[in-house]
């Protein structure tokens, strides 16, 4: 049976899937992203059933030169730090420690692409943030990777630590982190943002928003990445990072 509005359906889903998760392996095919731009077509529509507001943006990279992607973040799952969420309430759960920046200015829609230079210029400030990731699909992550993007990137909560003014000549490539679980160092390796100098995603964020008519307003925030890699808890407990030069951010899993 084919679908006549397969972005409709697929979000329709995703934003019905609550803890039970869907199962990847069963979706039509019909139903798959065929692009990053029906992904984002998705990603839109799940806000909108589930009547949530834009509190932010996720973005990321692979690599220092790799195409940047990003997702909104439900006003409902961006909180102040500390925070306490159930540890029940995602799955799998997956625990990032990045690096968020704050916008001082407003960005509406024009004909030509903010430069890199006026999105930095737009920046205000930036605070320690842990990313949980979480998934819809049961199989994640074994995931076609459209379908990800759909699922707002694999987003399930985010929390922010206090913010400090933005430092333009902040050590973005290798700022000294710690980040632990209970008290128990999770870092593996030195701590590195794929994408490199995280502000390189700032510019595709803005860009991202007002070719689609979205007005990037003042005191929006974006999360770049993960410095640490993933943590996978299996258990309650409490998650702390701490990034120098910023306040410390600090999640609860009870």
């Amino acid at each position: 049976m084919s679908h006549p509005h397969p972005e409709q359906e697929l979000a329709s889903r995703l934003a019905g899937a609550g803890n039970e998760g869907i199962r990847f392996s069963a979706l039509p095919g019909e139903l798959l992203p065929q692009d990053a731009d029906a992904a984002y077509a998705v990603q839109a529509e799940v806000l909108r059933l589930r009547k949530a507001g834009i509190g932010g943006w996720k973005a990321g990279a692979k690599s220092v030169t790799g195409p940047i992607q990003g997702a909104p973040l439900p006003n409902d799952c961006v909180h102040p730090s500390p925070a306490t969420l159930s540890r029940g309430g995602f799955r799998p759960l997956g625990l990032e420690l990045e690096i968020a920046f704050c916008f001082g200015r407003v960005f509406a829609p024009r004909g030509a692409p903010y430069s890199r230079d006026e999105v930095l210029e737009g920046v205000q400030c930036m605070a320690a943030a842990i990313e949980v990731v979480a998934s819809r699909y049961q199989e994640w992550p074994a995931v076609d990777k459209l379908a990800q993007l759909a699922d707002l990137q694999n987003h399930g909560a985010l929390i922010v630590g206090d913010y400090v003014p933005y430092q333009p000549g902040y050590p973005f490539l290798d700022p000294s982190l710690f980040f632990t679980f209970d008290g128990e160092d999770v870092v593996k390796g030195a701590p590195a943002n794929p994408a490199g100098d995280p502000r390189r995603l700032l510019p595709w964020v803005v860009n991202h928003c007002t070719a689609r008519g979205m007005t990037v307003g003042h005191g929006t925030l974006v999360t770049t990445g993960s410095y640490t890699g993933m943590h996978f808890p299996d258990k309650p407990g409490a998650a702390l990072g701490r990034i120098a030069g910023l306040p410390p951010v600090e999640l609860i899993l009870a």
